[in-house]
């Protein structure tokens, strides 16, 4: 779904940067999207968005690059069993939220230097089946994939909202993209396991799983449609704080992440686990 993003504003002709781990598979989606392209060439710049470290040091180097027009934050990542990154934080978390926060907090003066212009966070549907508790990085109980890939989405939804109004009225916009449903390798693969969801759904995970898998029959460029629109559509000039649904209309947010009590948790942890400058401390 990023590299459809990509294509997408590549083709409308926006200078595109593209983001991954892996180098082999960054020259193949530049090629791929060079070749739609009507305006510069893409680039490809390698960054593991799983460390913080990393992520400050990409925000460094798009920033002595000069102005940023747009910035589009499509990671997302589920673990069937828990995994710890390089910074001691719980993944699920550490990728789908604090990486996407920490990169726009640092790249804020870059994009008020490139205004207007807009951030668009990717959200998921999965938020709805999440714990709703930021208290610390690892919500109380076992392990579940998809209930914590839920609540680091929802913690980034709520972010982003909040951070739509802290921005209002800087020629910055900020906007929630909502694909629906598109077969990827996660649709494909961590989720044809029950155990990543609670003890109570598995017996029912073969048949929500099933009725998951026709939602998400889409194609990823379908999916990448509010994406693009949040990004570069010419009607949401002046216009922030929106949630961007399947349909690429503007729908109602989840009522949860527009409480201010849930932001202000999530913009509590946040700042401690992610600070923009490296601490000494570790953080468990």
């Amino acid at each position: 779904m990023g590299l459809e993003t990509a294509m997408g504003l590549a083709a409308s002709g926006h200078a595109v940067t593209v983001v991954g781990r892996n180098a082999e598979r960054g020259a193949r989606a530049v090629e791929r999207i060079d070749a739609v392209a009507t305006g510069p060439k893409a680039r490809f710049v390698a960054a593991d968005l799983a460390s913080l470290d990393a992520v400050r040091a990409l925000a460094a180097h798009l920033a002595e690059e000069g102005p940023l027009n747009v910035l589009v934050n499509n990671v997302g990542a589920m673990f069937a069993d828990r995994q710890q990154t390089v910074d001691g934080i719980e993944a699920s978390f550490a990728v789908n939220h604090l990486s996407p926060y920490l990169l726009t907090e640092s790249l804020l003066e870059t994009l008020r230097a490139g205004g207007p212009s807009r951030i668009v966070n990717v959200t998921s549907g999965s938020i709805r089946g999440a714990k709703r508790s930021f208290d610390a990085v690892e919500p109380p109980g076992g392990y579940y994939g998809f209930h914590w890939y839920g609540r680091a989405k929802l913690a980034n939804l709520a972010y982003t909202l909040d951070l739509a109004e802290r921005l209002r009225g800087t020629g910055i916009s900020v906007f929630a993209a909502d694909p629906g449903g598109a077969a990827t390798d996660m649709t494909d693969g961590t989720m044809r396991s029950s155990r990543i969801v609670s003890p109570g759904l598995r017996p029912l995970w073969p048949l929500l799983r099933r009725v998951f898998e026709h939602a998400t029959s889409g194609s990823a460029a379908v999916a990448a449609r509010p994406s693009i629109l949040a990004a570069s559509d010419a009607s949401l000039d002046g216009r922030t704080g929106l949630v961007i649904g399947p349909r690429a209309r503007p729908v109602t947010p989840f009522a949860p992440a527009a409480d201010p009590r849930t932001a202000q948790a999530v913009l509590g942890l946040s700042k401690r686990l992610a600070p923009l400058t490296p601490s000494a401390d570790v953080i468990a």
